[in-house]
């Protein structure tokens, strides 16, 4: 499974019963709350990454993507917006990058 096929799914649930599936019943507590949790899992993503528990890290880091696209997909942001501002930067270093913003 890709990112992209995981967004996919993931916009599906927007309109399934929330009752289906965790997806669902997330995306159905709103933005607010989507941004809460992908901030539970970066948290969580860390301490993992500071105990160099990879195994943990692993699980959480899977997390955290799917807790991510959750989030754009409640604030309706394209994956694939994501995804070109990606490309964009790759035209630039990361510290010319960063120098403009």
């Amino acid at each position: 499974m890709t990112l992209n096929d995981l967004y996919d799914t993931i916009l599906a649930r927007k309109t399934a019963d929330a009752s289906s599936s965790w997806t669902a019943q997330l995306l159905a507590k709103g933005p607010e709350k989507c941004a809460e949790k992908f901030g539970e899992e970066a948290i969580e993503a860390i301490i993992e990454a500071v105990k160099n528990d990879k195994p943990a890290l692993t699980s959480e880091a899977a997390d955290v993507l799917y807790h991510l696209l959750v989030m754009l997909a409640a604030r309706d942001v394209p994956f694939s917006d994501v995804m070109d501002e990606l490309t964009r930067r790759q035209s630039q270093s990361g510290i010319a990058e960063k120098a403009s913003r």
